[in-house]
């Protein structure tokens, strides 16, 4: 498949400046760029017109390109790695979308993590909450230990909160290295080694911080517990991770442990509650009264339940914690048996013993007619 050429793509053309060629992927990029434009069409469009930017924004791969067209300059640059080497975006990134870093995911995604801004390390924290604080849900204050922006040196490292710019990179934070070969110049983008890429350095360090920019801290956080997490579920708390030197934080994850309930349990958003019920209970019938995670409600026991029987109590379980849709609250009755008996209820169950026999003589009468 023949490639598109570059000059067209981006609407320019071989003798266009450097600054015509900036302005034509701007505008195109505030076009597609997927976090502006979410068609796939979009998305598509938006890595061709970076990769001809990339190209034709570099003086060295330009002059390939303008030489050899796509056939020589694909044997130099075979990957797409090669040809993002040393591209700046982030001046045009800045323009579009300011300093909030709106827009780097979707970038990084696209060239293999290597546009996005620095961002500092996520953090777990495990938070047992009580059966009943998940059901019902619960704000939580947590003190978590994090590095946090020095505050003597508002993150800069420098000593005065002033960072001069890098007299080895000029500011750029990486330089080129030239290299000859039987093949050609190779140039390669080195990161600066005196200001760790950052093109700014400060001339004096900050005392408290050591120049580092950083340091720990106990922060007391607040987050909402919404009403019917379940144990196991993890809570996202964005920008609540590490933080680190121009760059931004990393995130908060809450692992939730929910402790067990003495009588309720849980299956999905239903509760499950085993209740006892005497024997005249369930032979006779009744109405009995039963907890629920809100107040006690009543159930009617119909006679001659069985042991095991299961009764639906409506919108008496657990919200959903997506749509807040309530489960419902089922009721095992289990019929219990006396261990010890009162001289009249052992009389009592002796008469009923004596017309139990009855009945199954004439059951078995009526069995013997049929086999006999």
């Amino acid at each position: 498949m023949t490639k598109k050429d570059y000059y067209e793509i981006l609407g320019v053309n071989k003798s266009s400046s450097s600054e015509e060629i900036k302005k034509a992927y701007k505008k195109l990029a505030m076009e597609f760029h997927p976090d502006r434009n979410k068609s796939k069409e979009a998305e598509e469009k938006f890595k061709e017109i970076s990769e001809a930017y990339a190209v034709l924004s570099d003086s060295e791969k330009k002059k390939t390109y303008d030489n050899y067209g796509h056939a020589g300059f694909d044997q130099k640059y075979r990957t797409q790695e090669d040809i993002f080497r040393g591209a700046n975006f982030d001046d045009i990134f800045r323009d579009i979308f300011g300093d909030s870093g709106f827009g780097d995911d979707i970038f990084s995604s696209f060239f293999g993590g290597r546009r996005g801004r620095k961002r500092g390390a996520d953090l777990r924290y495990d938070l047992e909450v009580s059966f009943e604080d998940a059901v019902f849900g619960i704000t939580k204050t947590l003190k978590i230990p994090k590095m946090v922006k020095c505050d003597s040196c508002d993150g800069t490292g420098a000593l005065d909160g002033k960072l001069q710019t890098c007299s080895k990179c000029h500011g750029s934070g990486q330089y080129r290295v030239n290299q000859r070969t039987p093949f050609g110049i190779f140039a390669t983008v080195i990161t600066c080694s005196e200001c760790k890429g950052e093109g700014k350095m400060a001339s004096e360090k900050c005392d408290k911080c050591r120049g580092k920019g950083l340091r720990e801290e106990i922060k007391e956080i607040k987050v909402k517990i919404p009403a019917g997490v379940d144990n196991g579920n993890r809570i996202k708390v964005s920008h609540e991770g590490e933080e680190i030197k121009n760059g931004n934080p990393g995130d908060l994850y809450l692992f939730l442990h929910v402790k067990t309930h003495k009588f309720f349990k849980r299956e999905g958003d239903d509760l499950i509650l085993e209740m006892p019920i005497s024997i005249s209970q369930a032979v006779l019938g009744s109405e009995i009264k039963i907890p629920t995670m809100e107040n006690e409600v009543k159930i009617k026991i119909p006679s001659g339940t069985q042991s095991g029987t299961i009764f639906r109590v409506k919108d008496k379980g657990v919200s959903n914690v997506h749509n807040e849709i309530k489960g419902d609250l089922l009721v095992k009755v289990n019929v219990e048996i006396p261990k010890k008996l009162s001289k009249k209820e052992k009389e009592t169950f002796e008469t009923l013993m004596k017309e139990e026999e009855k009945v199954n003589e004439s059951f078995l009468e009526k069995l013997k007619k049929v086999f006999l």
